[in-house]
């Protein structure tokens, strides 16, 4: 999500009080929110609900961008966020509604390969997520959001060697936890 100089302005001036601002700013970034909280979420629906989340998310904690990086670098991290929520909130229900725990696999006669494979990494990254805390948020601004280094260094306040570092380990440990059919 790269936004023109408008969008960041506009983020600007929301942040600080403009509520029309506000109501540009989520009216302009919503199909790119959507696009890329699909990335995540193999179902539309359920990037639509993350995407929804996301800019729900934006208009309540606009007030905490502070304008030091991009907005774009900013949004990035909320919808990451959202996404990664929603697919916990979505396993969740799905456990309760079945009554026992939902099959580590996805039945491939139902799924595409393709939304099989997000919801494996998915899975992945979530263990990592419980095991590491510290790793998984570099590692989705740089494979997800697909953020350069110095970006992720900025938006984490980390060293760049670090923000490499705990993205290598991430993807060991993920790589780890998918098995050998994702080497």
């Amino acid at each position: 999500m790269a936004f023109d100089e408008l969008t960041e302005e506009l983020a600007l001036r929301a942040a600080q009080g403009d509520q029309a601002a506000l109501n540009g700013l989520l009216r302009k970034i919503e199909p790119d929110v959507l696009r890329h909280a699909a990335r995540f979420l193999p179902c539309r629906q359920d990037a639509e609900e993350a995407c929804q989340d996301a800019l729900l998310q934006v208009a309540r904690n606009i007030h905490r961008f502070e304008g030091r990086s991009r907005f774009s670098t900013w949004l990035h991290v909320v919808v990451a966020n959202s996404a990664r929520s929603t697919y916990r909130s979505l396993k969740r229900r799905s456990v309760e509604q079945a009554g026992e725990l939902p099959q580590q696999r996805p039945d491939p006669r139902r799924t595409s390969v393709i939304a099989g494979s997000r919801v494996d990494i998915l899975d992945a990254m979530e263990d990592l997520e419980a095991r590491k805390p510290d790793l998984i948020q570099a590692l989705v601004l740089r494979d997800v959001s697909q953020l350069e280094y110095a970006e992720i260094a900025e938006q984490l306040k980390l060293p760049l060697g670090t923000v490499k570092s705990r993205i290598h380990e991430a993807r060991r440990q993920v790589r780890q936890t998918l098995g050998e059919s994702y080497t």
